[in-house]
């Protein structure tokens, strides 16, 4: 049976671990991954640590939004939305290029999709969709 989590984030950066720690703990209880959880939990934090830092830039009340289900012994979808104006994810540069080794921010867009199966942007990039299968 199918489990759907869905909670409202301050838009803090203090509030992304016990948000990513509530989030996994619902998708071991789930069963859906066995194993597999650490790659949400990385992927989960980097698309927080996004929306929270550029999607709404820390601007106090603003939220994000999580959505998450669980399908027992297929997959866990989660959806990460900020409350900020958007981006467009191919003007990101690749951090693996010479140019961007040093840079500061860059990384989390690269490690989504190295942890998760399936990655997209929506709603002008306001939105992620990531997938991870069983």
């Amino acid at each position: 049976m199918a489990t759907e989590m869905k909670l409202d984030m301050p838009s803090e950066i203090g509030s992304i671990a016990p948000t990513v720690d509530k989030i996994v703990a619902k998708i071991r209880g789930s069963l859906s991954l066995q194993g597999r959880e650490q790659d949400v939990e990385v992927a989960l934090f980097e698309a927080l640590a996004n929306a929270v830092i550029h999607g709404n830039r820390e601007q106090a009340g603003k939220i994000v939004n999580i959505s998450c289900l669980c399908e027992p012994e297929k997959c866990v979808s989660i959806v990460v939305r900020d409350q900020g104006t958007g981006f467009d994810p191919a003007a990101v540069p690749d951090p693996t290029s010479p140019e961007s080794l040093g840079a500061e921010h860059g990384r989390g867009i690269l490690m989504m999709k190295t942890f998760m199966d399936e990655v997209h942007f929506e709603k002008g990039g306001t939105e992620v969709h990531m997938i991870k299968k069983l």
